[in-house]
């Protein structure tokens, strides 16, 4: 989910064009983009505490008064990811289309047109921290799993309206197609990490948005769900075999 390349790290904030969270504190703000920008850079397990607050420009002291332990942090940042992503999804222009299937279609070319910037910058937070922590911090897993769910749900909502639109009678649910195109990014992130490259999530987005049309039968739009009725012709007639001739000088049938 949610490989927003805008959120960038604090010394990018130049270029950034989410909206921002209005935090109480400027340095608690400046912490969670630091928490981001490093975690999705180089991972959980290594970005340390110093290395944080270094990112950020504040001290220590800073950093403990907003929070316990990194493990605090980190929840804190998936919820400030969440709030700031949430929001940039929202007004994305997709969702001005009047058909569903368009607004499916519309999210997968803008997921395309956000692979922008450094690899740190269009990977993905939760999917980052969800493979490193899934057994050793359970809190953050479920944080992680709640955030990507939230996501999916805005996707099955399109889902749904496109399958009753187009294939009522489809035995697969809106859900699934929501996790479904996650999962091909989520995977795409990590192929994209080992290649150094965003092609291959490029790639794979064209492969699913084909993939999204043909599960819809969206070929000939809405229409193509009735069943058309091949023209009335009359019965064909029986084609008449030649008769045989017997040849009474040979002992057998000619034409």
């Amino acid at each position: 989910m949610l490989d927003q390349p805008l959120l960038g790290s604090p010394r990018k904030r130049g270029t950034d064009t989410l909206p921002k969270v209005k935090a109480q504190n400027s340095s608690k703000t400046r912490l969670l983009d630091a928490a981001v920008h490093l975690i999705r850079a180089k991972g959980y397990a290594s970005t340390a505490v110093d290395d944080i607050c270094s990112e950020a420009g504040v001290t220590k002291g800073s950093f403990f008064h907003h929070f316990k332990s990194k493990d605090d942090l980190a929840l804190a940042a998936v919820a400030h990811w969440r709030t700031m992503t949430e929001g940039f999804f929202a007004a994305a222009p997709y969702h001005a289309a009047p058909d569903p299937l368009e607004r499916l279609l519309g999210y997968l070319d803008f997921r395309a047109a956000i692979l922008t910037g450094e690899l740190a910058e269009y990977t993905c937070l939760l999917g980052t921290l969800v493979q490193e922590t899934y057994a050793t911090h359970p809190e953050l897993r479920t944080a992680c799993e709640q955030a990507l769910s939230a996501h999916i749900a805005e996707l099955t909502r399109d889902a749904e309206a496109a399958r009753l639109l187009y294939a009522p009678d489809a035995s697969w649910s809106a859900e699934s197609v929501g996790n479904y195109i996650q999962a091909v990014l989520q995977g795409s992130f990590i192929f994209a990490k080992a290649e150094q490259s965003p092609v291959v999530i490029r790639q794979n987005l064209d492969h699913l948005r084909r993939s999204v049309r043909a599960l819809f039968h969206a070929e000939t739009g809405p229409a193509s769900r009735k069943a058309v009725r091949p023209p009335e012709t009359s019965p064909a007639k029986p084609v008449e075999e030649p008769e045989e001739e017997y040849d009474s000088r040979l002992s057998h049938f000619v034409d």
